[in-house]
């Protein structure tokens, strides 16, 4: 089984704003750069609406943190934690260790 192709961000953009100049249809840029249409669509898409990011002052945000998901994923991995030790203990008489 073959691996997807995966393509470098540059080269998406380069595509991407090829199709966005207008000067070649997708099927022809599609054909130039050996990627299905379908693709330079969506990279045209994303660019499109990413664009806005790029002038925005601090254009790295800092990832939200919602502290009540925090608390649960920590409760699920004590509730796994003690599960596992648990089935630790019960396996000790058939693997002797």
């Amino acid at each position: 089984m073959s691996k997807r192709k995966q393509d470098h961000p540059e080269f998406k953009a380069k595509v991407a704003l090829e199709a966005l100049k207008g000067e070649e249809t997708v099927s022809e840029l599609a054909s130039r750069f050996g990627v299905h249409p379908t693709m330079i669509h969506q990279w045209k898409r994303a660019l499109l609406e990413g664009a806005s990011g790029v002038f925005e002052r601090g254009s790295r945000k800092a990832p939200e943190v919602d502290d009540e998901q925090v608390k649960d994923l920590h409760a699920k991995i004590g509730e796994l934690a003690v599960a596992n030790d648990f089935l630790a203990r019960k396996l000790k008489p058939w693997t002797g260790k």
